[in-house]
């Protein structure tokens, strides 16, 4: 009886602190996956915060001032503004042809 008795001492030793274990383990991933959504609401709020910067960065009139000022560039006026055209060689080089002469056929 005494040896049976010792073997499930042993036994509710074993699972006692199996159960212990597993408890711990359970509140450190616990505690890891707290500081893992609360670093996931940092970040989230890091975006949202530089997504508004970049749309603010991008803003027409913000371009427009930064394209005056840094690279000393001029709004585009009729007068100062040169138009290119393209001649073609092959059209300026040989007369146009004549128009063929249309032939009669049967019409419908």
């Amino acid at each position: 009886m005494t040896r049976l008795n010792l073997v499930l001492l042993v036994a509710v030793m074993a699972s006692a602190m199996y159960l212990v274990r597993t408890q711990y383990e359970s509140r450190r991933l616990f505690a890891e996956l707290d500081r893992a959504h609360a670093e996931a609401r940092k970040l989230e709020l890091e975006n949202e915060r530089l997504q508004v910067e970049k749309r603010a960065q991008a803003t027409p009139l913000r371009v427009e001032k930064l394209a005056k000022e840094q690279l000393q560039m001029r709004t585009a006026t009729p007068a100062i503004t040169q138009y290119v055209t393209y001649a073609d060689p092959a059209l300026t080089a040989q007369p146009a042809p004549e128009a063929a002469p249309v032939a009669s056929g049967a019409r419908r």
